[in-house]
């Protein structure tokens, strides 16, 4: 599977390694070449410096073909945008866009990008380590409606084995 991860944070990096290990054919890219000091160096993957939201960058990257896209910079608006760009321009359908606003990850899901709202996980996760329970609080929200006319996309945890939840088990 061809996995492209805009953003070498933390997150992609730990993603990008454990896919590549897994055999998966992984692109990271970041506007910063220092983040990619986060890769192993038995990583087999590409990074390329870049901005994950311009079509032509993601094309020299080899995007085009990717089987699932996922934006994980700092940035709400710039992971919008670059999910955007792979689904309009690009035709990738499984994308996720890492949004830490809850609302605007609810509206996102409603537009059909995939979100993961790390908000959302770690109240979840604070409230059951204190033993009040599961907030029911949604960490990964899958697409419910559809963009551009498009067909709702296939929710991403199908696709890389999952949970139902969208939450690895």
């Amino acid at each position: 599977m061809k996995i492209v991860i805009v953003g070498a944070g933390r997150v992609g990096s730990a993603l990008a390694e454990a896919y590549d290990a897994a055999g998966h054919q992984v692109v990271v890219l970041d506007l910063s070449t220092s983040a990619f000091d986060r890769l192993p160096a038995e990583f087999r993957g590409s990074a390329i410096r870049g901005d994950g939201t311009d079509e032509d960058t993601l094309r020299r990257a080899g995007a085009e073909d990717a089987d699932v896209f996922l934006a994980l910079t700092e940035g709400d608006n710039r992971n919008v945008m670059a999910t955007q760009v792979a689904m309009e321009k690009l035709g990738i359908k499984n994308v996720v866009a890492k949004i830490n606003d809850p609302v605007r990850a609810a509206a996102y899901a409603e537009l059909g990008i995939a979100t993961l709202c790390r908000t959302t996980m770690q109240a979840d996760a604070i409230s059951a380590y204190l033993g009040l329970g599961s907030m029911g609080l949604p960490g990964v929200i899958a697409p419910t409606g559809s963009h551009h006319g498009d067909d709702a996309h296939a929710p991403l945890a199908e696709t890389i084995g999952a949970g139902a939840s969208g939450r690895e088990a």
